[in-house]
Parts: structure tokens; C-alpha cells; sequence
């Protein structure tokens, strides 16, 4: 499994601190885009993220450490999927997420649509078996099916809920859904913090402090981009207004991180704008604060 260098991996960070032999943290890029339904150009969302991070300071003040440094991170060669889709493309990415699992790698997963998100999630349920994921987005991508695709990028948490229970599903986020998805919801018991309650004030605000309390001791986040608000992430297919802001967001990734075990997440739905940058880089941003938050007291 090759790794990138210093001049196109994440943050761009030397041979010492980024090769599988000497780093903790793996990331794999899963370029993949079949599906989309309005925008597109997810695609080139892992590439854009990295490219982005290469002026994400190392050092962070919020966490006081240099976790790059700390435990070392690898960019693996981004996954050609050729001419591979829906099943055959899931099981590359379960396949290589698997692999570095397997060598006790820290995984984060750089999407491509959100279909992308049920392998990882697959491959870390094998290992942590008891896991719950937690899943940040404006959809609930719960359709069973979505023009004529059951691996829609909006049918991404049906499929996932064919193997993990719908008690460890948690979403967070969620205000844009079609009327069978909200049934589901209902009929399923699936614990759902809506957007226009946690923008409400439904919870107070404890809604974070509630979210948490959903969780599992382990747990995955599964974090579509669209679940920021369009004012700071507008460059997404479907962006939905009423979403998280950053610091809110950093909090509950924080929260997660001190009172949880992070053991894996990823970041998907970043549909870059020419010209535009400034979402990527909030993109490389959120993937190192959620790195330090899954190593909080490590």
C-alpha cells in the first residue's frame, strides 16, 4: 500500500512523520461519485481537502499539541476505482480500511459521495463490534432506493442499518427528508436530533450534552459536509440552510473526544467551487480538529 509525500499528503508533513511504518493515523482517499443528485464534483473533494490542509498549522492552540508530529499520519495513494461501482466500489474501500485496521491504524476516510461512508463503517463494525456511529448531515439518507439506486448517496444509512442495529445509529443535524425517512425514524426509534430543534432551542443548550448521552462507550462519526450550515460550507451538492457552525461543531467533537472512544471517522460531500477555496481548507480544518478530538488524553 504506497503512501503520498511531503508534496501532496495531509498537511504536508515529511517521510519521518507520514509512512505506514511510522505513523498511527491513516488516511484514505475514496474519490468516488456516481450518484449525485443536484451538484456535483465530489470527486475531486479528497484531493481538495488535502491540497487544503497543506496550510492547516501544524500546531494547534485549542488541543496544545502537534498530533502529526505526536503519532505520525499517512496519506494512502488515492483508490482508482476505474470503471467499479456501487457494490465492487464499497468492497476496494472496505477492503483497504480493513487492511490498515488491521495494523491498528487509526482510519479516516476521505469521500466522494456519501455512498462511500458504509464501508468504512462496516470494516470498523468488525473490529468494534459494539460500536455506535453518529452521523452529522442535513439528509437522513434513509430512502431505500433513490433514482432507481439502492446505493444512492441518499440510501447510504438504509444500507448501513441492514447491519448495525438502529439503536447505534445517532444523527444529528437532519432537516431535509422525505416522508418515508421520517417515518422510519419513527418506526425504528432512531435517536434524531433534528435541526430545527437544536437551532430552536429545543434542548436548551444541552443539545450537545444529549447527543453524547446517545452514544455508545466507541464510536464512529460519519460527518457529511452539508450538516455545516451554507453560510461557512457552501460548497456541497445539496447544502440546507439551519446547519452546525464551527464552533459548536469542535465543542461536540470535543465532548465526544473526552467523554468516548473515537475509533474512526469520516468526512464526505465536499464539492469544491473554482476559484473558492476557503471550503476546502474549513474541509482540512475539520478533519485535523477531529483528530485531535479522537486523541484527547492520548
Amino acid at each position: 500500500m504506497k503512501t503520498l509525500g511531503i508534496e501532496q499528503n495531509f498537511l504536508g508533513i515529511e517521510d519521518a512523520h507520514s509512512t505506514l511504518d511510522n505513523a498511527e493515523i491513516a488516511i484514505v482517499s475514496a474519490p468516488y461519485e456516481h450518484t449525485v443528485s443536484y451538484g456535483g464534483g465530489t470527486a475531486r473533494g479528497p484531493a481538495a481537502i488535502l491540497e487544503a490542509s497543506h496550510y492547516v498549522e501544524f500546531w494547534d492552540e485549542e488541543f496544545r499539541r502537534e498530533l502529526c508530529f505526536e503519532k505520525g499520519i499517512a496519506t494512502v495513494e488515492p483508490i482508482d476505482f476505474g470503471s467499479a461501482a456501487d457494490g465492487e466500489a464499497l468492497g476496494m474501500i472496505e477492503e483497504q480500511v480493513r487492511a490498515l485496521l488491521a495494523r491498528d491504524k487509526f482510519v479516516v476516510t476521505l469521500g466522494g459521495e456519501h455512498t462511500i461512508s458504509a464501508a468504512p463503517i462496516r470494516a470498523h463494525l468488525e473490529k468494534y463490534p459494539e460500536m455506535t456511529v453518529l452521523q452529522i448531515d442535513a439528509h437522513s439518507d434513509l430512502r431505500e432506493s433513490y433514482e432507481g439506486s439502492e446505493y444512492s448517496h441518499a440510501s447510504v444509512m438504509a444500507r448501513v442499518l441492514e447491519f448495525l442495529p438502529p439503536a447505534r445509529l445517532v444523527q444529528a443535524g437532519i432537516r431535509a427528508q422525505c416522508r418515508e425517512e421520517y417515518e422510519r425514524i419513527e418506526r425504528d426509534g432512531l435517536q434524531t436530533f433534528f435541526g430545527w430543534e437544536i437551532r430552536q432551542g429545543v434542548y436548551g443548550q444541552s443539545w450537545k450534552e444529549r447527543v453524547l448521552d446517545a452514544l455508545g462507550e466507541t464510536v464512529y462519526i460519519t460527518f457529511d459536509i452539508d450538516g455545516l450550515d451554507p453560510s461557512i460550507m457552501p460548497s456541497t451538492g445539496t447544502p440546507e440552510p439551519g446547519g452546525l457552525l464551527w464552533d459548536e461543531t469542535i465543542q461536540l467533537m470535543k465532548l465526544i473526544g473526552k467523554h468516548r472512544k473515537i475509533v474512526g471517522f469520516d468526512i464526505v460531500e465536499l464539492a469544491p467551487v473554482s476559484g473558492v477555496t476557503w471550503p476546502d481548507f474549513l474541509a482540512a480544518k475539520l478533519v485535523s480538529k477531529m483528530l485531535n478530538a479522537a486523541y484527547l488524553g492520548v
